[in-house]
């Protein structure tokens, strides 16, 4: 009998060899300091991979070829991951078979991820939901403890830009709905930054803390358990449903707060700060949707063509 394992709280079919290297890889990880949400992010995306060889019945890394890889990435395409998370998933698995090239000491092992191209969508705009989606999703949130929830993090992604990560990892303690000051202990690269909630924003999450006290994980489950990536998802995908919309990834709400700030003014290097960016290349993609912004502007009030 194909005994039952633990990977992160989910029970999956034990896939030997593989499933034994990715727990290892990310004892690694902790071991050498990454942030929790970096851990998060390996495990969460290395346990698609692990689903996708129990389906394909592989359980050694000498099985995963390139035609495998190759395979898998269609596959999620095929099961409704945008090319951003398809190439997180790459990503995620690239680190891990390097890894785990380097901790067998393996210098003539031909890595099948060299032989793997995807192209990288970070060179492309990035497209914000629409606000009349967010709208409309939050007409969904009736007043239960899931439709207080749900309007809270929903205007909270969208009122800090935050990282779903990042919102996962709130603690009470970590914010105040008087105020509005939001305190991130453990962004990308474990650092820490302030954001800020307006004052609708703090209404709705006042209203939502009521309901479940003050103490511990921030948003929970119905059943008081910490949240996690698939309840916000499947809560999106519910809300868009109902409202009958296109549903939302949470990455873009973050899009839609970064494209607002900058219409509004805000001054990139303000802005880089409350994403939490190290650089500015990331928000360079968002200034280039603004560029239709300024081709809108150019027809309302060219000279020529209004004055001539």
């Amino acid at each position: 009998m194909k005994k039952i394992q633990e990977f992160k709280g989910q029970r999956l079919i034990s896939v030997q060899e593989v499933l034994n290297w990715t727990k290892a890889f990310i004892l690694d990880r902790k071991a050498r300091g990454f942030s929790k949400g970096t851990i998060y992010f390996y495990r969460m995306k290395l346990q698609l991979f692990l689903r996708f060889c129990e389906l394909q019945k592989v359980t050694y890394i000498k099985e995963v070829t390139p035609v495998f890889i190759r395979k898998y990435l269609l596959h999620l395409e095929n099961t409704d991951h945008n090319p951003g998370g398809v190439h997180a998933c790459y990503r995620a698995l690239k680190t891990f078979l390097r890894w785990y090239q380097i901790e067998n000491d393996l210098t003539d092992w031909v890595n099948p991820i060299d032989k793997v191209r995807v192209k990288n969508p970070r060179n492309q705009p990035l497209e914000p939901v629409d606000i009349e989606t967010v709208k409309a999703i939050l007409e969904t949130c009736k007043n239960d403890f899931t439709g207080k929830r749900d309007r809270a993090i929903i205007l909270m992604l969208l009122d800090t830009g935050m990282r779903i990560s990042e919102l996962l990892s709130l603690e009470h303690e970590n914010i105040n709905p008087i105020t509005g000051v939001v305190q991130i202990l453990h962004g990308k690269g474990n650092k820490f930054r302030t954001v800020y909630i307006s004052r609708k924003t703090r209404l709705a999450l006042r209203k939502y803390i009521k309901v479940t006290g003050g103490a511990g994980r921030l948003f929970l489950t119905r059943y008081e358990e910490p949240a996690t990536y698939s309840t916000v998802r499947n809560m999106l995908k519910r809300r868009a449903s109902l409202a009958q919309v296109e549903q939302p990834t949470p990455h873009q709400f973050r899009r839609l707060f970064a494209l607002t700030m900058l219409r509004n003014g805000v001054d990139i290097y303000s802005l880089q700060l409350l994403m939490g960016h190290a650089d500015l290349q990331v928000l360079k993609r968002y200034l280039r949707l603004t560029r239709s912004d300024t081709l809108e502007a150019h027809v309302r009030g060219g000279p020529v063509d209004r004055l001539m």
